[in-house]
């Protein structure tokens, strides 16, 4: 729906504040510091489903999704100490949404990993953040970054063909939750100070997460080793990314922010030759090349 222009912009839709005047001083303080927090979100992230994968055979991809929210909730609550009796419906119902998403978005992901593989599953889910960039884009030049960072996932990722339309489905699902989690976070942080949206929003998620987790730990029965496992990825993958999107999102743009996540598959697949010893071929590098070209070229537009 096209916005009049003789209507204000909300202030929560708007690019992140800069100085005009000095934009030495405008980079220092909005976008590097956003970078750096959206690079280790990404690192922090597949350091965290590696860790993860090792409880898939004790507990499966749900249980592990399960520990990670309760986690998740627990550390952000404990850090950002939501006074939720004092948020309005203005507030709460980005908070819920987000909420919602939070607790669909990586169980939708694994679910589809099972089913099509993991090739497949990420490219899907890609599309995500590719659809917020490109939606968001206004000039050539963003265009052209958010096509190639595309592609060059797609390269990357070499998704094989699949028949599996439930597969399918949840992959396209995932990326639905991952263009909303950029598009909520972004508007929770506007609307709520410092950190006590995600942590309210974090503590719903792992509160929804209480059935599930019963009735998986009722089939499967956890080890103290894969409960750590999924521990450690609840707070590497869902609590220090989901704390570090938040506060990125109020220093870029969700165009930028939307290109800059396909550093995702590049840092998966660095983490993966590093941690797990599998090797890259020529066209992988060349995919990570044309990944970083098109995030340099993004910045430094």
């Amino acid at each position: 729906m096209r916005m009049s222009q003789s209507r204000p912009v909300p202030a929560e839709v708007q690019g992140p504040p800069t100085n005009a005047g000095d934009p030495a001083r405008s980079w220092r303080g909005g976008r590097l510091p956003g970078m750096v927090m959206m690079f280790g979100s990404g690192l922090s992230n597949q350091v965290g489903a590696a860790t993860g994968a090792l409880a898939f055979g004790v507990i499966g991809p749900v249980g592990v999704v399960a520990v990670r929210q309760w986690v998740a909730g627990a550390v952000l609550l404990a850090v950002g100490r939501p006074k939720v009796r004092a948020f309005t419906w203005r507030q709460w119902w980005p908070l819920l949404c987000l909420a919602a998403v939070f607790a669909t978005m990586n169980l939708s992901l694994y679910t589809a990993i099972n089913r099509v593989g993991l090739g497949l599953a990420v490219t899907l889910e890609f599309l995500g953040p590719l659809t917020v960039a490109l939606a968001a884009s206004r000039r050539a030049v963003d265009l052209g970054c958010a096509v190639v960072a595309g592609a060059a996932v797609v390269a990357l990722a070499r998704p094989q063909a699949s028949t599996d339309y439930a597969g399918i489905a949840l992959g396209l699902l995932a990326a639905a939750c991952w263009a909303s989690y950029i598009l909520l976070n972004r508007t929770v942080g506007a609307r709520i100070p410092g950190v006590e949206g995600a942590a309210a929003a974090a503590g719903i998620s792992g509160f929804l997460y209480l059935p599930v987790g019963i009735v998986v730990f009722a089939h499967h029965t956890p080890t103290p080793t894969a409960l750590a496992c999924a521990a450690a990825a609840g707070i590497l993958s869902s609590a220090v990314p989901f704390l570090a999107d938040l506060l990125a999102l109020r220093r870029v743009d969700a165009r930028f922010f939307g290109i800059f996540m396909s550093v995702n598959p590049v840092l998966a697949a660095l983490v993966g030759m590093v941690v797990l010893g599998q090797s890259l071929d020529g066209v992988e590098w060349l995919a990570i090349a044309a990944i970083v070209t098109a995030n340099g070229v993004s910045v430094l537009k």
